[in-house]
């Protein structure tokens, strides 16, 4: 299996080789960070972000100065008429779900233009599940739905796309990263090229983008291409790492809404819901974001450029434009799929006594085997490692807090696999 590794090469050597040939997309990936940095720090100075901002209310959270601002800031950052910042959305699913059943109702149309979604996300819309888990779900509530299949299992089919919208179709729903599948994450481009698609077949059709792992790996939001709605995790990349829980909804005010009324109710929408004391980490995380998604991107790209050494199949590859966090490196036995995961969980700062194995989890159909010692459970800005035990056997490695990190746990693997 290991075509090019050098097993006399020193794992430090053979990462410091690597490094020296991938000056020229590290130097891509902090321009980036750059821009994304002065357009959060921006709207920092627009909205006037002051420490009041970061005082919390009790009760019903009325009258939430900071919770208010930081809504604002969010909208100017993602380029949104709108924002919907808070730390009651329980995770990224449930900020998505929230975002589509606002604005789908019974006999409307959701159309799936990526191929099937994230597994978690296929509970919500109805396609799969126990009988209760489907009885409260989109198709459970009378939503009709449909998929675009992907051409290969890979790549978008935008011929089909045009031939499948049409004025019946309520929304699309584009997930920019690819979950658990080896398919190809969506570019800012092909997410431009889904929404022009769409709304010359539909001008009202509402184009919904899952934003997770996306944020700030590229220079542009979704909502700048054409996308009316995005929804992502605070304990994902915005979050920079800092925030505690929660999610975000952003764009066309009108959608976020009546996002808003199914988070809350009919009537509270954006007006209530305390804060719990958490307006500062959230302000401090997307401040921090730019930077800590810089580092992860970073860590993927080695980790891609490490791999193709060794002979192991990973996408992206190291030299491909980037529009996630995540790096699939497929290694065609369970066994070491295992051990990869085993080494994050090693060289985690918590719980890196703890051993994975390989388990059922709500929501996934295989079993899973996850590394993560977080400082924040779930968090997967931070370095962590999972996979579904199904063939290929891919690990989906993502995060990273500092870049250094990424190389400590790359550098383990290297060793190990040497012996």
């Amino acid at each position: 299996m290991c075509l090019y590794y050098n097993y006399f090469m020193d794992s430090k050597d053979l990462i410091k080789q690597a490094e020296n040939e991938l000056r020229f997309q590290f130097e891509h990936i902090e321009e980036i960070r750059d821009i994304n940095q002065e357009k959060v720090l921006e709207a920092f100075f627009d909205n006037k972000v002051a420490p009041e901002h970061f005082y919390t209310v009790s009760g019903y959270g009325h009258d939430d100065l900071g919770r208010e601002v930081l809504d604002r800031v969010f909208a100017q950052v993602f380029k949104a008429e709108k924002a919907l910042v808070r730390i009651h959305f329980a995770s990224g699913t449930h900020t998505l779900a929230c975002a589509l059943f606002g604005n789908l109702k019974s006999g409307d149309k959701l159309l799936s233009v990526a191929g099937t979604p994230y597994d978690t996300m296929q509970e919500v819309i109805g396609t799969m599940g126990d009988e209760e888990t489907k009885r409260a779900s989109l198709i459970g509530n009378g939503v009709l739905y449909e998929e675009v299949p992907l051409i290969n299992n890979t790549d978008v089919d935008f011929a089909a796309i045009e031939k499948m919208v049409d004025e019946t179709t309520t929304m699309v729903l584009i997930q920019r990263s690819k979950g658990y599948s080896t398919r190809k994450s969506l570019t800012i481009e092909v997410i431009e090229k889904i929404c022009k698609i769409v709304k010359s077949k539909n001008p009202d059709c509402i184009c919904f983008v899952d934003n997770c792992y996306g944020e700030f790996v590229d220079s542009r939001e979704p909502l700048e291409v054409g996308a009316d709605l995005i929804g992502g995790s605070l304990i994902k990349n915005p979050g920079g790492g800092l925030v505690e829980a929660g999610g975000y909804i952003a764009g066309k005010s009108i959608y976020v809404e009546r996002s808003a009324n199914r988070l809350t109710a009919p009537g509270i929408g954006l007006e209530g819901g305390a804060m719990f004391n958490q307006h500062r980490l959230i302000f401090q995380g997307l401040f921090m974001a730019p930077s800590v998604v810089c580092d992860a991107v970073k860590g993927a790209v080695l980790a891609a450029k490490i791999f193709d050494k060794i002979g192991y199949e990973s996408y992206p590859k190291f030299y491909e434009k980037r529009t996630d966090i995540i790096q699939n490196i497929t290694f065609g036995k369970p066994e070491l799929l295992e051990q990869f995961c085993r080494t994050i969980q090693s060289l985690s700062p918590i719980n890196a006594y703890v051993t994975p194995i390989p388990e059922y989890i709500p929501g996934y159909e295989d079993k899973v085997i996850m590394a993560g010692g977080t400082f924040i459970e779930g968090s997967t800005i931070e370095l962590s490692a999972d996979g579904p035990m199904r063939e290929p056997y891919v690990a989906y490695m993502q995060g990273g807090l500092t870049y250094s990190h990424v190389k400590i746990a790359l550098k383990k693997f290297l060793d190990q696999i040497q012996r």
